[in-house]
């Protein structure tokens, strides 16, 4: 796939869903202290002949091990991402299998079939849901009413509520309607899968990368972002294109640990 030249450029200007907004504050800070740093080291030079800055040689070395860092936190972050991708494409397709297994082998009463069906598609709804600590929402109402959509705003857990509605109607479509049996297993089957699943999300979800890990980062990133004005001091022609540099690393950097932050 080929990707039209104004596709490029309207995204690479795009503000609408982009994360610059979310770090443009802190790079600006940055671009700030590097300036006061600029008009310190001017003013030292000219009352005092007093030379600031430091060597580039110990930066470079600097940079390759938080690129490194860098690179770990990130993959970290999308290994996180990735998974989850993988559990909730696995409630969709559960979700599928199990109304698919139902209405090819389950009772045929026109009845029992829409209602199980609407209980199968809130599923994946009540488990976005909890995972976001929200209450049900109208499209929950519009699946299974009002009534449904009260009984499980009372729940613990709303997916374990709707997961066991789904069993008490695979048990009345044996009892009731001689579903057969292998059938009802397999169904059962595909039912228990979509509590793995969620289980999946949840443990990414109460799990998060430890906190240390991201401040020890982020400390080093300020650090460094900080102090490198003083090594970029006197090795450019116009001292004012120091600033503008290191918002420039600066938002490569923010850029990157705020996207890690997101995902992870």
């Amino acid at each position: 796939m080929h990707l039209k030249t104004g596709n490029f450029w309207r995204q690479a200007v795009a503000i609408q869903g982009s994360i610059t907004p979310h770090v443009l504050p802190n790079v600006l800070v940055i671009g700030l202290v590097a300036a006061g740093i600029c008009v310190t080291s001017l003013f030292m030079e000219k009352q005092f002949q007093v030379h600031l800055g430091l060597e580039i040689a110990p930066f470079e070395i600097i940079g390759v091990a938080l690129g490194l860092l860098m690179v770990l936190r990130t993959n970290a972050g999308y290994d996180r991402w990735w998974e989850a991708r993988k559990l909730w494409g696995g409630i969709v397709n559960q979700s599928r299998n199990l109304v698919i297994t139902t209405l090819s082998y389950g009772p045929q009463n026109r009845d029992w079939q829409p209602k199980f069906v609407r209980w199968v598609a809130v599923f994946p709804h009540v488990a976005c849901l909890s995972l976001r600590g929200e209450k049900p929402s109208a499209k929950v109402v519009a699946l299974v009413g009002q009534e449904g959509a009260d009984h499980l705003a009372r729940a613990d857990h709303m997916p374990s509520t709707v997961a066991l509605v789904l069993g008490g109607l695979l048990r009345e479509a044996c009892d009731a309607y001689k579903m057969d049996r292998f059938a009802f297993v397999q169904a059962d089957r595909e039912r228990a899968l979509l509590i793995d699943h969620l289980g999946g999300c949840e443990r990414i979800l109460k799990t998060p990368m430890p906190l240390v890990y991201s401040i020890k980062i982020r400390r080093f990133i300020a650090l460094f972002l900080l102090t490198l004005p003083f090594a970029l001091l006197h090795r450019l022609e116009n001292t004012w294109l120091v600033p503008l540099l290191i918002m420039m690393v600066a938002m490569i950097q923010k850029t990157n640990d705020e996207k890690v932050r997101v995902i992870g």
